[in-house]
């Protein structure tokens, strides 16, 4: 099996920037991919990210809500946020405000946290990955309540919740949609349950023959884990983040566009790729960048 089966051959195409510059800079970047027609574009939810903690790093959610300001179609999401240092109660009314703001263009990509900077810098214990996964399971049930209800107490294994209010509720009803990352058993059961979208970053490798070959068991495992959910696969958006592979996605945009009608043939229906840095992670060139904007109809039907 190598996917739902989609009944629209259209990929959609996003791009991440991350919040590692002056709003002066940054502001031309997310007008930018607006006028160039991406379909949704992200910033890192981090506090500080791998060896990028020790230069500049600004806050997500203010930086989301300085972009909606400057964007009027392209849809706006974390990629991702977690527990590692969020809350339910207080996270639910930036998400609120945020999809507000954007007029209903919020997509809220969330995931279980990893180690590091995040998970050390409040002086909390770091976790095993089993542990992770329980409070991300806390963590998205409660979200999903907040969200959708007015008033929820709770009282978990991990997070407390006293008459957290949610007035006046999300622009985009039940609620704004979860993207949700996920590459084991578990998280999965979570998608199944709880997402409109499920992202993933592949499992890894030097070799990016072998990286697409874990994306396709991912995809798969995905499908099944839907169906014995009893939920149907074509429900779920699937979104590929393509910068997870050892190749860098913007090394050309004749490769770029490789990249997506493979990830077209595996059923996914969104991928997204990086703004190209000067130096280090995603380092590229903002020239095939421009060349790859320019092909977007054509990127999309490529799925």
């Amino acid at each position: 099996m190598s996917g739902p089966g989609r009944t629209l051959a259209i990929m959609r195409i996003g791009i991440v920037i991350l919040p590692d510059q002056r709003w002066s800079e940054a502001r031309r970047r997310w007008a930018q991919v607006d006028e160039w027609g991406f379909d949704h574009a992200w910033t890192y939810d981090h506090l500080g990210w791998r060896d990028l903690v020790d230069g500049p790093w600004f806050d997500s959610w203010t930086t989301l809500t300085a972009a909606a300001g400057v964007t009027s179609r392209v849809k706006l999401g974390t990629l991702v946020a977690s527990p590692n240092f969020r809350h339910p109660a207080a996270f639910a009314r930036q998400v609120t405000a945020l999809d507000d703001v954007s007029d209903g263009r919020v997509l809220l990509g969330l995931g279980a946290g990893g180690i590091g900077f995040d998970s050390a810098v409040l002086g909390g214990e770091t976790l095993p990955p089993r542990q992770r996964v329980d409070r991300f399971a806390e963590f998205t049930e409660l979200l999903d309540l907040i969200l959708r209800e007015d008033g929820t107490t709770w009282r978990g294994e991990w997070l407390t919740a006293v008459d957290a209010r949610n007035n006046p509720g999300c622009v985009q009803q039940p609620r704004v949609p979860f993207v949700m990352a996920a590459n084991g058993p578990r998280s999965m059961r979570l998608v199944a349950r709880f997402g409109q979208g499920w992202v993933t970053t592949g499992l890894g490798g030097d070799d990016i023959e072998a990286w697409w070959g874990t994306v396709a068991e991912l995809s798969d495992r995905m499908t099944r884990t839907l169906e014995q959910a009893g939920r149907d696969p074509a429900t779920l958006d699937r979104y590929l983040s393509l910068d997870s592979a050892p190749v860098f996605s913007l090394t050309s945009a004749d490769f770029l566009a490789e990249q997506v009608a493979r990830a077209a043939r595996l059923g996914f229906t969104d991928v997204v790729t990086h703004w190209p840095r000067a130096s280090s992670w995603y380092a590229g060139d903002e020239a095939v960048l421009v060349e790859a904007a320019a092909l977007l109809p054509e990127l999309r039907r490529a799925g």
